[in-house]
């Protein structure tokens, strides 16, 4: 049997990605971001989540998208608290579209020779056509390595 991976798919500016599902804990509802006063330009600031301080990172500034007005209909991504040494972290995205089940043939994996910094961030890009999904779901998605993503954030 063919092994598999779990990612839940997301929207972010005009684009697809996708996340391990593993470590994400919930999906919210947009809330008031409070901005945080000289906080890097990758904090987008925090939120009160059942009385615990989370960090919303501004994940458009990471993959050098176009940044783009929060609005209520954007959902917030929280990622397990060990996804980034015990913090509370989420990130905001445009929608939620599911979790999906893709077989790791469906994957191609992303070239270490991208020289970008934004490219250190993609694990490998979903062919969701191959992957058995209807034609509203068809197309490429890019499947996002946040833990190397958050490991980059600790070093700044």
């Amino acid at each position: 049997m063919e092994s598999s991976i779990e990612v839940i798919e997301f929207a972010l500016a005009d684009g697809r990605y996708a996340i391990d599902i593993n470590i994400i804990r919930e999906i919210v509802e947009m809330v008031p971001i409070t901005p945080i006063p000289r906080a890097p330009p990758y904090i987008t600031g925090v939120i009160n989540l059942r009385g615990e301080i989370t960090n919303i990172v501004n994940l458009n500034k990471h993959l050098a998208l176009p940044p783009k007005e929060l609005s209520k209909s954007q959902k917030i991504i929280v990622f397990t608290a060990d996804t980034i040494k015990g913090n509370n972290v989420g990130i905001v995205v445009d929608s939620v579209a599911s979790v999906v089940v893709v077989p790791v043939s469906q994957v191609k994996q992303a070239s270490e020779e991208s020289g970008e910094k934004e490219g250190n961030y993609v694990k490998g890009i979903i062919n969701m056509s191959s992957a058995g999904e209807t034609k509203q779901g068809s197309g490429l998605v890019i499947w996002l390595d946040i833990l190397k993503l958050f490991k980059n954030i600790e070093k700044k």
